[in-house]
């Protein structure tokens, strides 16, 4: 009987952590077709010297948290060569979004912006 009380309250134990983790990551996450739409100021990223001097090409992803105001508070990178990576970083700090609510009140949320390079 005691082991079998065990296994409950670790169960019960898990399932709460589990709501708990959820509930933390409930922040507000938009599409990259969303991010787009919502964005008010998109001024594009600089082609790094270096870059076109190596002919480096490709896509930078990053998400952007943006609090309720619809200013960037801080870019954190998802994919993307590292040379190309910073530029885009300095372009996304200064986007501008629309507010985004829930139940009529401004959230903070993550928006989802890839941009390109060397590429047309």
């Amino acid at each position: 009987m005691k082991l079998r009380n065990t296994y409950i309250v670790a169960a019960a134990t898990f399932f709460l952590g589990a709501v708990q983790i959820v509930s933390a990551d409930s922040t507000k996450r938009l599409t990259p077709q969303e991010s787009i739409s919502a964005a008010v100021s998109k001024p594009q990223p600089e082609y790094p010297q270096l870059a076109q001097q190596l002919k480096l090409q490709g896509s930078v992803t990053l998400n952007a948290f943006v609090s309720e105001d619809g200013t960037v508070d801080h870019v954190e990178p998802v994919t993307g060569n590292p040379v190309l990576l910073r530029s885009a970083e300095d372009a996304l700090k200064r986007w501008k979004f629309s507010k985004q609510t829930e139940d009529g009140k401004p959230v903070k949320f993550v928006a989802n912006v890839t941009f390109n390079f060397g590429t047309k």
